[in-house]
């Protein structure tokens, strides 16, 4: 079977930069087809590998697509930090905040980044943060793929412990799908949780429409309905 692209036609209800990226992740084959046994034990359709970029010109691309989220999304335009939790979410905070002042330094020179150390350094400067300071500061938390929520968790107590408040949650894919020990999706908790905007890059709704490939559209549709989280 070929690999599927964006498709020209249904692309235009998607943002243009969310166009472009699923074009991209299509191409790169970061987003994939066929059967896939997910940690959850689901078996999932399509497969999203965020490890995968892993060159300049995909780094700049991803980077790109996170600030333009942010920046597309009123609701977190205030704030002063990109957290990236460890060990993954590093990069990510780094990229972003060089992204935001690339794309609009008029308002986006001030943002930080930081990132947590696993192990908290007892020498030289110490402490378990490394970048600025969140003290006082609205923190915007980055990260890829969002699951069961642990890893948030863990990043908003440090944020909490470390004297900052979130204000915001940007992640690459939202799977819109129930998590396991609910109704709810990880997301959907996480709005309910901490009371801030959670946004994703993509979303499956957004792969489904973008998608040119009508059988992989059922797939993804029939998956959708089988696991959707809980609509009250």
């Amino acid at each position: 079977m070929s690999t599927p692209t964006a498709s020209s036609t249904t692309t235009t209800s998607l943002s243009s930069h969310k166009a472009s990226f699923l074009d991209l992740c299509l191409k790169s084959n970061i987003l994939t087809f066929g059967s896939f046994t997910l940690k959850s034990g689901r078996t999932s359709p399509y497969f999203f590998q965020a490890g995968l970029f892993n060159t300049s010109k995909l780094l700049s691309a991803l980077s790109t697509a996170y600030a333009q989220t942010i920046i597309s999304t009123p609701s977190i335009s205030s704030f002063d930090v990109i957290f990236g939790p460890a060990y993954k979410g590093i990069p990510l905070a780094t990229l972003t905040c060089t992204k935001l002042g690339e794309l609009s330094p008029e308002k986006y020179d001030h943002v930080g980044y930081a990132f947590n150390r696993k192990e908290k350094k007892d020498h030289g400067e110490g402490g378990g943060i490394v970048g600025m300071s969140l003290k006082g500061k609205k923190i915007v938390v980055v990260d890829d793929v969002m699951t069961a929520g642990t890893a948030m968790k863990e990043a908003v107590e440090i944020i909490k412990a470390e004297g900052g408040t979130l204000v915001g949650i940007v992640v690459c894919l939202d799977r819109q799908e129930k998590m396991t020990d609910g109704e709810q999706s990880a997301i959907e908790n996480c709005r309910q949780l901490y009371n801030v905007p959670v946004e994703a890059i993509l979303t499956l709704e957004d792969i489904i429409v973008g998608v040119d490939d009508e059988e992989q559209k059922i797939k993804m549709k029939e998956y959708r309905a089988k696991y959707a989280p809980h609509k009250a």
